[in-house]
């Protein structure tokens, strides 16, 4: 059985491509960039939000300025707009109530920014413990760095073979390789299965009740 659960946010928790996408779009039409649709942004989010804009900015704008130029109009308006569509993937509350009426710890580890990270949990999931909660920070890098695993750990006190990292995308599993614990991929976020099965997860699930028989077993 395992101590420890640590979700991935975006695209495992939460479906919060459309939010993303609007709020980028508001960004690059405020900047006289072209906007993009929604479905494109699925391949642009995973890493960051700077890591976001350099990929939504037109070939040969890709500048650090430009990006921080993004970022500037991208940040307000997702602050207030972040919760307009985004929701709950099916079965990811009673999954974590579960979870957490069995005494096992729960946290989070996102590359979205910490601010937003802990208004969206603390929106959607206000009867929820989590042990930890943690986005992008200043002077942390990113996922698939696996630093903000470490982090965690360092909270939970427990062992590596006692956790299990549940995300959508190859970075997640890159990231639960990194760090040394055990993987699990879900196939409804984000990112196509076939990325998930690149990298060889222990599990990958298309239900979040599995999730549940993984962790006691």
């Amino acid at each position: 059985m395992k101590k420890l659960i640590i979700f991935d946010l975006d695209g495992t928790l939460l479906n919060t491509i459309a939010d993303l996408a609007q709020s980028t779009n508001h960004a690059l039409h405020a900047l006289g960039y072209p906007t993009h649709e929604e479905s494109a942004y699925n391949f642009m989010v995973g890493n960051g939000i700077n890591k976001l804009f350099e990929r939504a900015l037109p070939e040969g704008e890709k500048t650090e300025e430009n990006v921080l130029r993004v970022r500037k109009e991208f940040i307000p308006y997702y602050d207030a707009h972040n919760a307009d569509k985004s929701c709950p993937y099916p079965g990811i509350s009673e999954l974590l109530e579960q979870l957490q009426e069995r005494g096992l710890q729960l946290a989070v580890a996102s590359n979205k920014y910490q601010a937003a990270t802990v208004k969206l949990i603390n929106h959607y999931f206000p009867g929820i413990h989590f042990t930890a909660v943690f986005g992008q920070r200043d002077g942390v890098n990113v996922k698939p760095d696996p630093t903000i695993v470490h982090d965690i750990l360092n909270i939970a006190k427990v062992s590596k073979n006692e956790v299990l990292y549940v995300g959508d995308s190859g970075v997640d599993m890159q990231t639960a390789a990194n760090a040394g614990i055990s993987a699990c991929g879900v196939s409804w976020g984000f990112r196509p299965r076939t990325e998930l099965e690149e990298f060889h997860p222990e599990h990958i699930v298309d239900a979040a009740s599995s999730i549940l028989k993984i962790a006691i077993r």
